[in-house]
């Protein structure tokens, strides 16, 4: 897994996992708000909202996306 910046070409989609480099979490984007440069994400302690650079994209392989989704119910086998 590598983490990399956000810059001004890139866009972080609701429901996109993310890194918060201050609390070194990772959370989930609930709102991206470039023109007052916030995330609102959702992290183990509730919601909270932090700048776009406290925040880094996680990039996958392609094993580890496949390996994302191949994942299972455990309990009745669904995906």
């Amino acid at each position: 897994m590598e983490l990399y910046e956000i810059t001004e070409e890139l866009k972080v989609s609701p429901g996109e996992y993310v890194m918060h480099m201050p609390s070194e979490s990772l959370v989930l984007c609930g709102t991206f708000t470039r023109s007052q440069n916030k995330i609102r994400v959702l992290g183990a302690t509730g919601m909270f909202e932090d700048d776009i650079e406290n925040f880094k994209k996680i990039k996958l392989s392609a094993k580890e996306r496949r390996e994302s989704q191949d994942a299972r119910c455990t309990k009745c086998g669904k995906r």
